[in-house]
């Protein structure tokens, strides 16, 4: 199968490359680089650098392709409430472009990155896809946009699509060119940021007192080998006409503290922490519920809290 992947120079775009080129699959890659990397591009793959706002470029690189795996587009909160109108113009009209020349070519299988941003503040936790959809951000209504979009090209035009929702995608994937991890600029992860933590600068924990085990948020995690192990998963249960949505995590989540703590054994030495008050908006717990995808998909998630730390604090060096 010939394996379009959108956003392919990026953190999780790369590493879907990676796995699905060692499981033989043929790859090309579309990608304007505007926050990938090119040089994550192994030797010799085929590789357009385009922009989903051009549609010579979605031309070119469908070509021959079987299916696409669509990761491309801005994914900042606090940028996509600075900059709306920029990411439903790359977000939700990038995608109209991708959804009308697979069309043309005759593509009819694609898998979609979304979002668990497309759910907003739920009202009850674990969230299941069949929760309220009320996003809180221009860039979880981008999501939402796009889903809604799919499932109308779905219906008129037959097409097989799966769109996965996760929230917190971390750890890395080593590869013959080196580590394939977060170079985000600037970075808003925790796990970097818990890592790169010093005492003149420590990370801020906002808010000890939530209605959990020790205080902390509780966030849902899910390690970028695992995430695309679901989205190969999803790509070989595609069934014409149909699209189905399926939440991606952890299965538990994890507060801040146990991040942090994990980042001490990993580093062998106690991360500095300040505790601030809470910010707000920000909800006590949020935790995709993945029954589904275990059960239609048959995807467990296999790496925990310690291994996505552990993967991130190696690709450091």
């Amino acid at each position: 199968m010939h394996v379009l992947v959108t956003g392919g120079t990026g953190y999780i775009g790369s590493t879907a490359v990676e796995i699905l080129r060692k499981q033989g699959y043929e790859i090309s890659i579309l990608d304007d680089c505007s926050t990938g990397h090119a040089d994550c591009v192994p030797e010799g793959l085929r590789f357009i650098e385009g922009s989903l706002l051009n549609t010579s470029d979605l031309a070119e690189a469908l070509e021959g392709v079987d299916a696409v795996m669509h990761f491309a587009g801005k994914s900042l909160v606090g940028e996509s409430v600075d900059k709306p109108d920029l990411y439903h113009s790359v977000n939700v009209d990038g995608t109209r472009n991708l959804l009308d020349q697979m069309r043309i070519a005759g593509v009819g299988k694609i898998v979609f990155s979304s979002s668990a941003a497309t759910y907003g503040e739920p009202e009850v936790i674990p969230i299941l896809e069949t929760a309220p959809t009320n996003p809180t951000n221009p860039y979880g209504s981008t999501k939402l946009a796009i889903d809604h979009m799919i499932s109308r090209e779905s219906a008129e035009q037959a097409i097989a699509a799966v769109s996965l929702r996760y929230f917190n995608v971390a750890g890395a994937l080593t590869c013959d060119r080196g580590w394939l991890a977060e170079r985000h600029n600037p970075e808003t992860h925790l796990i970097p940021n818990v890592l790169r933590s010093t005492h003149a600068n420590p990370v801020k924990i906002f808010g000890t007192d939530w209605p959990t085990s020790d205080g902390t948020c509780i966030r849902d995690y899910v390690h970028v080998i695992d995430l695309i192990d679901a989205h190969i998963k999803a790509l070989n249960s595609l069934v014409e006409g149909v699209h189905e949505i399926y939440n991606l995590g952890s299965g538990g989540g994890y507060s801040v503290r146990q991040v942090v703590e994990a980042a001490s054994k990993a580093t062998g030495q106690v991360i500095p922490t300040v505790d601030s008050p809470r910010r707000s908006g920000d909800p006590a717990v949020l935790i995709a519920d993945i029954t589904k995808a275990k059960a239609q998909l048959g995807w467990t998630p296999t790496r925990g809290i310690n291994d996505m730390v552990a993967d991130t604090l190696a690709s450091f060096s």
